[in-house]
């Protein structure tokens, strides 16, 4: 089976392939994708326009909230010939959205954007607010998850273990769950190998027993997730011949994961950022380690404190509008996340880069002086903080202006003597202005998504 063979809808023409009507619209997509990514910053900028036009339009016409909206920016979707006037567009929070209600939802859907289908955020900003997607656009997002594949070279004919699974009773520990393929937005296109899950809330230890019976090529989890398999494959001698590659998502990638993925398993991390609400936003550049925002599924800003674009080295608020999906239209939505913006790339991609994504405004250590910083660690800081104390995984969590939280999983009970090193050392990174309390845990929690925040601000 070759890794890129499409899938036929027709049993007795295997080559070329004959797809049926989804998977050709699916190829049809990648097809220009693989022409636009090339394209000049300004020609992706005026076909965006081009299709903001027509979200735009329909949001005026058909969605209660939208018409009111454009009347108190004295804006009609005509006016939107650009950023500059698309910034006099206020920008929608999720507290709007959870005031709208149904007034964001479409009262006219588009022919051929097929059936809608609502889902829930895990809400981690604390907001959580309901979405609405059409057919057509969870389409264009498996054409994404296609372009991902492609982008990173990888033999679809391989083994997929996924350790995303949270909810109670899925997948469970020992065997988890096999499926013939990888996933609805893969396997229906292209002809792929298994797919094997397990459940994420399972121990690491059994996590990583689990994986090794598996013989995965590639492993899809959550950054945070990857980091705890590796640091243990570390410290047991464990290795995982057969993967080629850890694949993350839903949680803010620290630097740190990649070396330590690196030096446990020999293989790279590729991370992805998206949000069930709206879509793939940036996917890692096939040749580097920052990220190229996906300019034909969303139109994406970074933004200083005075709603102006960040330039290549600031850090900004993502502010993004998905383009098409026409069943809940989300105009300059603020995600609540901080990203870095790069320059551009020396790969050619006219796409625009992203540095790195910082994650939200709760996990954001503020100062006594009101100061706002980015509690990233590097490699060498996790290094020197595990060298102090067994530890399995930790958390900082700030409850007030002026004292921190260290919570630790540990494998035995610490002496007094490392959990005052463990103050010391937080007191050092962070300043020693803050009260610093060492939290012994049986287990750090996860949300209900099983996504784990290593700092969260309670501010």
């Amino acid at each position: 089976m070759h890794e890129t063979m499409p899938t036929t809808a027709i049993d007795d023409i295997v080559w070329p392939a004959v797809p049926d009507r989804r998977n050709a619209t699916i190829l049809a997509l990648l097809f220009q994708f693989e022409q636009s990514q090339w394209w000049e910053p300004n020609r992706l900028i005026e076909a965006q326009f081009d299709q903001i036009r027509q979200l735009a339009a329909h949001a005026y016409l058909t969605v209660p909230f939208y018409r009111e909206r454009f009347a108190e920016a004295g804006l009609t979707p005509a006016d939107l010939d650009g950023p500059e006037a698309w910034r006099r567009l206020p920008l929608l929070t999720r507290a709007d959205i959870q005031a709208a209600g149904e007034d964001l939802v479409t009262r006219a859907l588009p022919a051929g954007h097929g059936r809608t289908k609502e889902i829930f955020t895990s809400g981690s900003t604390g907001t959580p607010i309901r979405a609405v997607r059409s057919e057509l656009w969870e389409m264009i997002w498996s054409a994404f998850t296609q372009r991902d594949h492609l982008w990173h070279r990888r033999d679809r004919a391989g083994t997929l273990a996924v350790l995303r699974e949270s909810g109670k009773g899925k997948a469970p520990y020992p065997d988890g769950v096999v499926s013939p393929g990888w996933g609805r937005s893969a396997n229906p296109v292209f002809a792929t190998g298994p797919s094997v899950s397990l459940n994420i809330r399972t121990s690491v230890d059994h996590q990583l027993l689990w994986l090794v019976r598996q013989n995965a090529d590639y492993l899809l989890t959550h950054p945070s997730n990857a980091a705890d398999l590796a640091r243990l494959s570390l410290e047991r001698g464990i290795e995982l011949p057969d993967l080629r590659q850890v694949m993350t998502i839903s949680e803010i990638l620290q630097p740190a994961v990649r070396d330590l993925v690196r030096e446990a398993w020999d293989v790279p991390v590729v991370d992805m950022y998206t949000a069930r609400e709206a879509g793939y936003l940036a996917l890692q550049c096939p040749d580097h380690e920052h990220y190229h925002v996906q300019s034909e599924g969303v139109y994406l800003e970074v933004l200083n404190d005075a709603g102006e674009p960040c330039a290549p080295g600031e850090t900004g608020r993502v502010v993004v509008t998905p383009l098409h999906n026409f069943a809940m239209p989300m105009l300059r939505y603020d995600i609540g996340d901080y990203a870095e913006v790069g320059e551009a790339c020396p790969c050619g991609r006219g796409l625009p880069v992203l540095t790195r994504i910082l994650g939200r405004t709760q996990n954001m250590l503020v100062m006594p002086s009101g100061e706002r910083h980015w509690p990233l660690l590097s490699s060498p800081n996790i290094k020197a903080l595990l060298n102090l104390a067994p530890i399995r995984r930790y958390q900082f969590v700030q409850r007030d202006i002026r004292s921190l939280e260290l919570r630790v999983e540990v494998s035995r009970p610490l002496q007094a003597s490392e959990t005052d090193a463990l103050a010391t050392w937080v007191r050092d990174k962070y300043g020693d202005v803050f009260t610093v309390t060492v939290t012994e845990m049986d287990e750090l929690p996860r949300s209900p998504a099983g996504k784990f925040q290593d700092f969260v601000s309670e501010l």
